[in-house]
């Protein structure tokens, strides 16, 4: 569940990026201000407006120690504020003097990157407050940038369509086409994950273009290693295009923003849809997650800036009982585990578990003997069924605490596939569960995009590598 719980209306043109700090809001505009507001009340800060720039303000960022923000403008400038009084410490002009779209600081907040419409890219040393090294994307202008979690490579990307990733000494480790029409924003996840096809630690990437499209990559660089980068995901729910794109601190959710208007919150491992934003009156422009909050701002053309709460993602009972499924059945009440009995075509002996107040501990506890001892339940293949399907519960548990690779989760149930095929989306999915699909579907389940054919290929390889990682974890996962 997402509530939206303000609408800030101070800017007087479009807004054109939002970003969090743990305390802070800050918004920037085409009517060359940023807002600064505190995230007790929403209400903006004594020293904001920030005005310094002359003309619009393209991004703003909060460095990691929050004791700074940058902001960059079309008048060829980065400025970096003081967060405690909005004071300009100092404005660092592009070399080129051309309009500057984006900026972002290292993890480490010793640089700041700044990117240019003419292909610029300038390396700034923040605690000298100097220029360090520069460099320049071979075509279009520099519209987004991204810094990695470990600090040693930042990934920008250009209005031709190509992603460009630059090592700490300002040297070119990769360019190439990623979205077609052009890139037009990218974000690091913080939390590494396993590329089970190379078997190293990566992290996913976000980018998102005027193709319509979003697409998460596996990036990985180490000395020795080289560069990777490898497409996971390819996300097509957006009928327009795409304008910016953000990960939640967690890697769990990535937002996303569009000329359709419309804000879309995704699962992020699978691609999944779980909310579609609609409030903005105008194209959807920016988006930002608070690190240590629930909240989701989103900026407009439409001159405002929304503030999100997220909640559950459901209601009902079924969606409550797979949030906890995930993570601790042990935590179950009463009504959950009546829930769960309903949801696995139990709902005769309902009232045997009602009368004994089995919660999710008792739940797992149970015996043969004490199913027909002390619940009463006298039908063998009822009592069997039963313990059945609470094996089912622990596996599922002690796969969510093996830390399973995500590539052998189906995207449909998320859980571990026992027979993965292809489907002519390129995409691998449990066998019962895209056929079950399929049935009532001729899209799919990933990109929403009608399926070319019903062909169902088996993925050898990935039952091979899911097969010796299963054998590996033994200890965790019971066959």
């Amino acid at each position: 569940m997402v509530e939206l719980v303000r609408t800030l209306a101070d800017h007087i043109e479009d807004v054109n990026c939002c970003s969090f700090s743990d305390s802070l809001l800050a918004t920037c505009s085409l009517d060359k201000t940023i807002r600064i507001y505190s995230l007790k009340d929403f209400q903006e800060v004594s020293f904001s407006p920030l005005r310094g720039h002359t003309y619009a303000v393209h991004c703003c960022c909060f460095s990691p120690n929050q004791t700074v923000l940058a902001s960059c403008s079309t008048d060829g400038k980065t400025i970096l504020w003081n967060t405690c009084n909005g004071q300009i410490l100092a404005s660092l002009e592009q070399p080129s003097g051309s309009p500057v779209r984006v900026c972002r600081f290292s993890p480490n907040a010793v640089h700041l990157v700044s990117g240019a419409a003419d292909g610029s890219v300038v390396l700034w040393n923040v605690p000298l407050l100097k220029f360090h090294r520069s460099g320049l994307v071979k075509d279009g202008s520099l519209v987004a940038c991204a810094y990695s979690p470990g600090g040693n490579i930042f990934i920008t990307g250009s209005s031709c369509g190509d992603l460009t990733a630059w090592d700490e000494n300002m040297r070119c480790l990769y360019s190439d086409k990623a979205h077609d029409l052009g890139v037009t924003c990218c974000d690091f996840s913080s939390k590494p994950v396993t590329d089970t096809t190379r078997g190293t630690e990566c992290y996913q990437m976000a980018s998102c273009g005027q193709d319509n499209e979003i697409k998460i990559w596996l990036v990985s660089y180490g000395s020795g290693k080289g560069f990777h980068i490898r497409c996971k995901l390819t996300l097509s729910g957006h009928s327009a295009p795409v304008l910016t794109c953000a990960f939640s601190s967690d890697g769990e959710t990535l937002v996303s923003g569009s000329l359709d208007k419309s804000a879309i919150i995704y699962r992020a491992k699978t691609g999944c849809i779980l909310h579609i934003l609609t409030h903005h009156k105008r194209y959807v422009t920016a988006c930002a997650l608070a690190a240590n909050l629930p909240l989701l701002a989103t900026g407009s053309m439409d001159k405002t800036v929304t503030i999100w709460k997220f909640g559950q993602t459901s209601d009902s009972p079924a969606a409550r009982i797979r949030s906890k499924t995930e993570f601790d059945i042990e935590s179950w009440t009463e009504d959950d585990v009546r829930t769960w009995l309903s949801n696995e075509g139990l709902a005769e002996v309902e009232r045997h578990f009602t009368t004994n107040n089995i919660d999710g501990r008792e739940l797992l506890c149970l015996t043969k003997e004490m199913l027909l001892q002390d619940l009463k339940i006298e039908s063998l293949g009822l009592r069997n069924k039963i313990l059945r399907k609470i094996e089912d519960l622990k596996s599922k548990m002690k796969a969510t605490s093996s830390n399973v690779p995500e590539e052998f989760l189906c995207p449909i149930t998320c859980e571990i596939m026992k027979e993965p095929v292809i489907a002519s989306d390129g995409y691998s999915y449990e066998r019962k569960a895209i056929e079950s699909w399929i049935s009532t579907k001729r899209t799919s389940p990933m990109t929403n995009l009608p399926l070319e054919n019903l062909l169902l290929t088996p993925n050898r390889t990935l039952k091979m590598a899911l097969n010796r990682w299963l054998d590996t974890s033994s200890k965790y996962i019971s066959s």
